[in-house]
């Protein structure tokens, strides 16, 4: 059985870099978070994993198949 985890991320949260959808969340310390857009996570992905305390990747949400029906 899978469970789905609902997003942390919301359609209002932002690329810090271009200001496109934001898809990746690097927390910092002192509460400080940096947002991407799948882009530009992907690009720093690596050194964000390096000095981040967290990294939330939902870039896989891109890729979701729609369950609307049309």
């Amino acid at each position: 059985m899978t469970t789905a985890v609902a997003p942390t991320l919301t359609a209002s949260d932002r690329c810090d870099r271009c200001g496109a959808q934001a898809f990746i969340r690097a927390r910092l310390g002192s509460d400080q978070d940096l947002l991407f857009c799948a882009h530009h996570g992907r690009e720093h992905l690596d050194k964000l994993r390096e000095i981040a305390d967290e990294v939330i990747d939902e870039t896989d949400r891109l890729h979701a198949e729609s369950t609307i029906e049309v």
